[in-house]
């Protein structure tokens, strides 16, 4: 998962493709009803057909499977099949019609609500791909499950009237933030040593919390020309190879950012946890990750609170001193300054996606997207362009960052309190099921409302 700077009822078609799955019924596809058909598939059968389907897509998208490590010869059939929009649509809109009909137990009521909730996401990637055209709040919400806050410019004006007042030094602010920058630039010789200490670093004070299956490991490869600063690629066996971006400056503070959201205990670790579902329980959905899809926000919210989870406060900052900033070549005072600065800009995090909202609905042009990036996240104008590219290649993608992080954090410390230990504890509870981000909020707010 990229790292960003930081239905209607139908007579069934043939299934698109599913490896070792039966006839529903010995009689003729044209003689059974549609209840048949819900009556008799199972829901592990179900949950195949919805792995051929999610892989059938990606053969239209090539940015739509983000992983898969089922067997190889579902995903060859898929390719020799080659089936089209509407066939991809109609076995959608079957499966989600046949679960309605499943017996309900609380297993199948959260594995059923979770596929039916990703395919529901698969239809609205499915009528983009064929021309439909909707806002970034429509997309946010119907993709994702989640719309990021409405915001003005007045909010972000005074954020930066607070920062300016805070930041040393004379001249525009992005220039005095620009050189407190500089100052933590990892150079490009002493990388790969800081990236290392710092995945250790983030293993180290995630294993405690979340028991890791024996084997489980992942390579860091550096690679260059990308929209994102941090991808990891899970390759099924509970291994993952983690890409970094080295086209812009790597600041100090985004070894452990990169280390926590793409390792430990962010996307690394979830798709380890959720390879154990498959195992343990037959969950083959999971052999399966849609890019595009609700899933997402739990990913990337997860990932993001993970590093503030595994570094809480001023222990971060502490260990960095310790660990980072001699491996660097660093000046620990120099760090201290920036990472003052840091805390303040982090609440500009939502300007990108007022950026990425107003240009993708028709607001404003590319230009001024890149003119407000640069003035309300105070990035270089190279910065700024990576920022846009990742905007179009993934569009309302940018929110699951911050609202996904805001959602996971409101949801465990409105249960876990200040208490660290059970804060690591439901963290874990929600990355050891298929979770949603309406699981979250409802769950929340029932809670709040029987403690009234």
């Amino acid at each position: 998962m990229p790292s960003f700077l930081f239905a209607v009822s139908c007579a069934p078609k043939a299934p698109i493709a599913s490896v070792n799955d039966t006839a529903p019924s010995s009689a003729p596809p044209a003689t059974r009803s549609a209840h048949a058909e819900r009556s008799d598939l199972s829901l592990d059968a179900i949950a195949q057909r919805y792995v051929g389907v999610v892989l059938g897509l990606g053969e239209h998208d090539p940015n739509f499977v983000d992983a898969y490590y089922g067997p190889a010869a579902l995903r060859e059939k898929v390719k020799r099949e080659a089936a089209g929009l509407e066939a991809l649509r109609d076995e959608a809109n079957t499966l989600r019609q046949a679960m309605r009909g499943l017996p309900p137990t609380d297993e199948t009521a959260r594995r059923t609500a979770f596929i039916d909730r990703q395919l529901a996401s698969f239809l609205t990637r499915v009528d983009m791909l064929e021309g439909k055209t909707l806002r970034f709040d429509e997309e946010s919400q119907a993709i994702y499950d989640a719309v990021s806050p409405p915001l003005d410019d007045a909010h972000f004006d005074a954020l930066l009237t607070e920062l300016d007042k805070a930041l040393p030094g004379k001249g525009k602010l992005a220039a005095r933030y620009e050189a407190l920058r500089k100052a933590v630039e990892i150079p490009k010789d002493k990388l790969d040593a800081v990236i290392q200490r710092a995945v250790a670093g983030c293993r180290e004070r995630t294993q405690p919390h979340v028991s890791l299956p024996e084997g489980e490991s992942f390579t860091v490869e550096y690679v260059s020309d990308k929209p994102w600063s941090g991808y990891n690629w899970y390759k099924g066996g509970f291994n993952s190879v983690i890409q970094i971006n080295t086209s812009l400056p790597i600041y100090i503070d985004r070894a452990i950012d990169l280390a926590c959201h793409e390792g430990y205990p962010g996307h690394h670790v979830y798709n380890v946890m959720l390879e154990q579902l498959v195992r343990e329980r037959g969950y083959v959905e999971l052999t399966v990750y849609p890019l595009f899809s609700a899933q997402s926000l739990i990913a990337e919210g997860s990932a993001n609170y993970g590093i503030e989870l595994a570094f809480p406060g001023e222990t971060r900052f502490a260990w960095e001193k310790e660990n980072l900033l001699p491996l660097a070549g660093i000046d620990p005072q120099k760090a201290a300054r920036y990472y003052r600065a840091l805390e303040l800009t982090q609440k500009l995090s939502y300007a990108g996606n007022v950026a990425a909202r107003r240009y993708l609905d028709g607001q404003i042009s590319r230009d001024q997207s890149l003119a407000w990036l640069e003035r309300y996240t105070l990035a270089t104008k190279e910065r700024a362009e990576q920022k846009m590219r990742f905007t179009e290649q993934y569009r309302a993608y940018v929110i699951n960052y911050n609202v996904g992080k805001d959602l996971v954090r409101d949801y465990v410390e409105a249960r876990a309190g200040d208490d660290n230990l059970e804060r690591w504890r439901v963290f874990g509870e929600i990355l050891k099921q298929p979770s949603l981000p309406s699981d979250l909020v409802t769950k929340q707010a029932g809670e709040l409302t029987s403690q009234r």
